[in-house]
């Protein structure tokens, strides 16, 4: 299983990435308690799903490097 997180501070173009702990950008963005932890899961699907339940209201999306699955172009 894999650690994801959610960066709460949304980008340019208004939303919310997932990254995996593994990925260089979370380190690289990690900034106090800017990331949330959303669990372990299998699949960067399980982890998307999980962000929208917990924040319906966000634009959410996926780290174009760690979580290209669920990254929108």
């Amino acid at each position: 299983m894999t650690r994801y997180y959610l960066n709460l501070n949304a980008q340019d173009n208004g939303d919310h990435e997932i990254h995996k702990e593994s990925c260089l950008y979370y380190y690289l963005y990690k900034n106090g308690n800017n990331f949330e932890f959303l669990g372990s899961f299998y699949s960067d699907n399980d982890a998307l799903r999980c962000a929208k339940n917990k924040h319906p209201n966000m634009r959410i999306d996926g780290c174009a490097y760690c979580c290209q699955s669920i990254h929108r172009k």
